[in-house]
């Protein structure tokens, strides 16, 4: 049996995408802050990612800051007419890197236009609202305000769709009542499980997830089920790791991120990994009550 994964889309909106997307965060500098240590590798990662068929590309303007927006413009304008850029808006970066909220109507609407002036484009694709209630991860608290602001921006044609990003259960819902969402971003992987019944509600309702940190963001997934299913299918940790979430759910859209061309390929690859019954079991055992955690 052959996986079809490579070639499955999902819609974002009214956008399909393929399921195996690029996340432009690594191209910026150290901490996400600054240039590229190598500019002309970002702008080659890139257009590899493109012209291997990727179509969904994830970036904000608090990036760098300006930076990996920049570096798409460079390398991909006049962007091929199915490319779907999805950018965020809710932070903003301090002079120390620090991340901070930018919750206020100002804030988002300078948000919105700083990434069609620095993307080079008359209308975002999708826009993803992030919450910043806490630095440590998703926390309560009423989004009404800001998302009504993205929902008015929207009525004016600058927003085609509006996501939702580092957000609880509840703050879902009750985004769905104030404008269509089209998809969720929160950190989510094989080992970090948190979301697995905000998943199932979302595919019921044909909404699109998209998790990072599908490798565990700035520390590495590790487990040894990881590591013993990767070593009998001949392929890397991480490629398991992805595959396992493009198997998870047909809602799951991925946008690994990686400022280097091999790991592209490596992780474009995973698209094609099959996973059988036995895989899967063993590796959701890694997020299940006895499943151990990261590093184990």
């Amino acid at each position: 049996m052959h996986s079809t994964i490579s070639s499955s889309t999902l819609h974002l909106g009214d956008r399909p995408v393929r399921r195996m997307g690029y996340g432009a965060m690594q191209l910026a500098g150290r901490g996400v802050f600054g240039p590229p240590k190598d500019r002309d590798g970002a702008l080659s990662v890139l257009r590899a990612a493109v012209e291997a068929g990727v179509n969904h590309i994830d970036t904000s303007d608090y990036y760098g800051p300006h930076v990996t927006n920049h570096l798409i413009r460079e390398a991909l304008a006049p962007y091929p007419d199915d490319l779907v850029i999805v950018t965020k808006v809710g932070a903003r970066r301090g002079d120390d890197a620090s991340w901070n909220p930018a919750f206020s109507p100002e804030d988002l609407t300078a948000a919105v236009h700083d990434n069609l002036r620095h993307l080079g484009l008359d209308v975002l694709d999708v826009v993803n609202l992030r919450s910043m209630f806490s630095a440590h991860g998703p926390a309560e608290g009423s989004i009404e305000a800001p998302l009504t602001v993205l929902a008015d921006l929207q009525r004016q044609g600058l927003i085609r769709h509006i996501g939702l990003s580092n957000m609880t259960p509840t703050q879902v819902r009750e985004g769905q009542g104030i404008c269509p969402i089209v998809c969720v971003q929160n950190h989510y992987n094989v080992a970090h499980r948190g979301d697995d019944a905000l998943i199932d509600a979302l595919a019921a309702a044909g909404v699109a997830y998209v998790p990072f940190f599908p490798l565990g963001g700035f520390s590495r997934l590790q487990h040894s089920r990881l590591d013993g299913v990767a070593s009998r299918l001949g392929v890397t940790p991480m490629q398991t790791a992805l595959a396992w979430l493009l198997h998870r759910s047909p809602n799951i859209a991925l946008i690994p991120g990686t400022a280097s061309l091999a790991h592209l390929q490596e992780n474009l690859a995973a698209a094609d990994l099959w996973l059988g019954p036995d895989d899967l079991s063993e590796l959701d055992a890694i997020g299940g009550p006895t499943g151990g955690s990261i590093g184990a």
